[in-house]
């Protein structure tokens, strides 16, 4: 969407500047736009899109050194990526089931034009999702010749190539491959994590109202243990290994009319899982081969419905094809908390559809107000109660040229993850969890490049799925990290499970940001203060397990000149609840998350050179982690070696790494 203002003009001169922020019209709080090349800049980050917006407010990180992000008090499986319009289960490498996180993203950033990110009251054009949207929008490729970029990284190495394949139409491509195998290997690790992803778009452009475009993403992950020491078996029995095949794709056409727009779009993801976990002996504990899989078609318009851009009206519909199989052994298994789970099914079989559909009014009134109206209806037929209706609204009042204030309502509905239907056919039984949000913000420009924001919000969640088997789980509280043993495979939703889970999440955003201009220093200041609690079966609300009371990030950085550039990174956190373990090793739920782990700070460095030839560019930096090379307090685990609760010092330490770029 476009917002137009009216402005006076005379006979003359006119000169057109861009603003240094931008706003989606449906979206007036919550939401913030990223440059590829600032996300580039995050020191820290990989150059991974989801660790540069983690020093966004309200968003925290489920595990060190993952992309699990909690925002704002939910769950890691409560975030939607969104790219090239296509829905996407998970962006990253070594997903895990049930979830969105993992440890990197398999996205290049090379090619991101630009990412939209909304920590909470989306409009209705995005649903199946509770907390927060992330959109990635894939730039074309140049248009005078082919040319590329060649890398090595902290992580990885790769290859990009782009260009014109006519007048109307470029590509882009790239592969890359990590090296962290023959980093394990050196370092005598007992297991070896190794992926490739690729990815490739080709655009074209027919005529000025016309663009169709392709692209495909994926991703190989495969995980390698060696298990030739006793300790190395010991160390390998904790980890669940999960080899994975991804990919995503999508066809768009965009189509201008006269008042308007509509774009259309033929998605497919899919994801196919290999997990296994074995006991020191190296006997099975769990095996999982599963498949996931949606094709997609969907519809989306715009159009003013008067001349002078006043009313605008948005519309549109989306129906997905799901396909789910697994096979999945968890035989006679004891959790830490006494509970036994047993699961053994074979060849489990589901084929579902999904739809949903949606109507927004914008109205633009005088003196500075506007207002959004719009509802959204979901569809999902592999559940008992199969259509849910979602009201969302939002009011913004620009009462000065640089000050605004702004207040959205609205209801979030998603629906249970296809794993969790599995061990019980009762499961279908489950709604889509709910959560009603309301936010409140005002906005202020300090000056044209420097803004500042304050919010507060509340979410108040109902019929979440909550284990009958273990009453004191609520869904809310798994997704993050691994999984496995150590996490007693909560994710996997291997329980009776009913949507009786209630919870509530509220606090306060500061939000200080400056944009790279003529004063060549940029910048983020964020400040979360917030809490989170949840109520499963037994009716105890306790401390949710990704409560983080207070969050604080500084990120900024100054360019010298044309060819040098240098930035940092701060961040704090409070440490998130956990639950202790008793002599013998059990645990009790009167303890469930009652203590809570440290406060974790962390401080990054990145230096960037560049040097510019005649027919090619070299790109070098320096990124510097964990400067002073604190160790996080990792959640404590049972050793039964020592018969000790140990809590270990998590992370590499500091990490310093070389980035190499050739851009020809």
């Amino acid at each position: 969407m476009v917002k137009l203002d009216q402005v006076p003009i005379g006979i003359g001169t006119v000169e057109v500047t861009a603003q240094y922020f931008s706003k989606d019209p449906d979206a007036p709080v919550s939401a913030q736009r990223l440059s590829a090349e600032e996300i580039r800049r995050s020191p820290g980050g990989f150059e991974d899109v989801l660790r540069a917006i983690s020093v966004l407010p309200g968003v925290a990180q489920a595990e060190p050194g993952r992309n699990d992000l909690v925002i704002r008090g939910g769950a890691p499986s409560e975030n939607l990526y969104v790219l090239d319009n296509v829905e996407v289960p998970n962006i990253n490498h070594f997903g895990t089931q049930g979830a969105a996180g993992g440890p990197l993203s398999y996205i290049n950033l090379d090619f991101i034009r630009e990412t939209g990110f909304a920590t909470g009251g989306f409009g209705v054009k995005y649903g199946d999702r509770m907390s927060s949207v992330l959109t990635l929008d894939l730039r074309e490729g140049r248009k005078d010749r082919i040319g590329g970029k060649g890398t090595i990284s902290a992580t990885q190495f790769g290859l990009n190539l782009e260009g014109p394949m006519s007048e109307q139409a470029t590509f882009v491509f790239s592969a890359r491959r990590s090296y962290l195998d023959f980093i394990f290997k050196a370092a005598g690790f007992g297991f070896v994590p190794e992926y490739w992803d690729i990815l490739g778009r080709v655009q074209y452009k027919p005529d000025t109202k016309n663009q169709l475009s392709f692209f495909a993403v994926g991703a190989l992950d495969d995980v390698a243990f060696f298990n030739d020491t006793p300790d190395q078996r010991y160390d390998n029995s904790r980890i669940l290994g999960t080899a994975q095949t991804q990919y995503a794709s999508g066809v768009n056409w965009e189509h201008l009319f006269g008042n308007g727009y509509i774009t259309t779009t033929l998605g497919r993801s899919y994801v196919r899982y290999n997990g296994v976990q074995n006991d020191s002996l190296l006997r099975p504990i769990f095996q999982n081969q599963s498949k996931e899989a949606e094709t997609s078609l969907r519809a989306d318009a715009v159009f003013k419905t008067t001349e002078d851009g006043t009313n605008e009206v948005s519309f549109g519909i989306q129906v997905k094809r799901v396909n789910f199989a697994t096979t999945l052994a968890l035989p006679g298994f004891e959790t830490s908390f006494g509970d036994t789970l047993d699961v053994s099914v074979a060849d489990f079989m589901e084929i579902g559809t999904k739809g949903s559909a949606y109507l927004q009014a914008l109205h633009h009134f005088p003196h500075g107000f506007q207002l959004v109206v719009g509802g959204r209806v979901d569809y999902f037929d592999r559940i008992e109660r199969q259509f849910y209706f979602s009201p969302r609204a939002s009011l913004e009042w620009e009462f000065s040229p640089l000050t605004s204030v702004s207040l959205a309502a609205g209801m979030y509905r998603q629906f249970p993850s296809y794993v969790w239907f599995v061990a019980d056919a009762r499961n279908r039984a489950m709604t889509a969890a709910r959560v009603d949000q309301y936010i409140l913000g005002v906005e202020h420009l300090l000056r044209e490049d420097l803004k500042v924001r304050l919010e507060g919000f509340y979410k108040d969640y109902r019929d979440y799925p909550a284990s009958v088997t273990r009453p004191y789980l609520v869904m809310a509280n798994t997704g993050g990290g691994f999984g496995g043993s150590e996490d007693n495979f909560a994710s996997f939703g291997l329980d009776w499970l009913i949507s009786e889970g209630t919870g509530n999440a509220y606090g306060v955003d500061l939000l200080i940001q400056k944009k790279m201009s003529e004063v060549p220093l940029y910048g983020i200041i964020s400040l979360t203060l917030s809490r989170a609690q949840f109520t499963p079966l037994d009716g105890v609300e306790r401390p949710g397990r990704y409560d983080q009371r207070v969050l604080a990030n500084l990120s900024a950085g100054y360019r010298f000149d044309e060819r040098w550039e240098a930035s940092t990174r701060f961040r704090y956190g409070t440490g998130r609840p956990y639950t202790p373990f008793n002599a013998d090793g059990s645990q009790d739920i009167s303890r469930l998350n009652s203590e809570r782990l440290r406060p974790f700070h962390s401080w990054d460095v990145r230096v960037d050179r560049r040097w510019n030839f005649d027919q090619w560019n070299l790109i070098v930096y320096l990124d510097i982690q964990n400067v002073y090379n604190l160790k996080y307090a990792s959640t404590p685990r049972w050793d039964p070696r020592t018969g000790q609760s140990i809590q270990d010092e998590s992370g590499i330490g500091i990490l310093p790494s070389i980035g190499v770029s050739a851009e020809f």
